[in-house]
């Protein structure tokens, strides 16, 4: 009777297993991979937020938002652990 008692949770043990390395260690990767940089942001930088809307960090703000320029003379302030969402490799922005 004991060995199936034991038998009986291996699959669901699998299922965790299967959970953890699938699902929870590749967003904890993302998470920490999205911290970095958004703590290593400056002035200068090019960046896109959540909403889709690229920009320039102009500065930054109790390192806590960023004051984006987003077209010329409109800035925007942004919380940065929300609100920004990437950095956008090339140098020069398409119009």
């Amino acid at each position: 009777m004991e060995g199936s008692g034991i038998g009986q949770f291996i699959p669901l043990i699998l299922i965790f297993v299967i959970f953890y390395f699938f699902l929870i260690r590749p967003q904890q990767k993302k998470v920490k991979e999205h911290k970095a940089m958004v703590e290593g942001l400056k002035r200068g930088d090019k960046v896109i937020t959540s909403g889709g809307i690229t920009g320039t960090v102009e500065r930054i703000i109790d390192n806590d938002k960023v004051e984006v320029e987003i077209a010329e003379n409109i800035k925007v302030e942004i919380v940065k652990a929300t609100g920004i969402q990437g950095l956008l490799n090339s140098t020069e922005v398409k119009k």
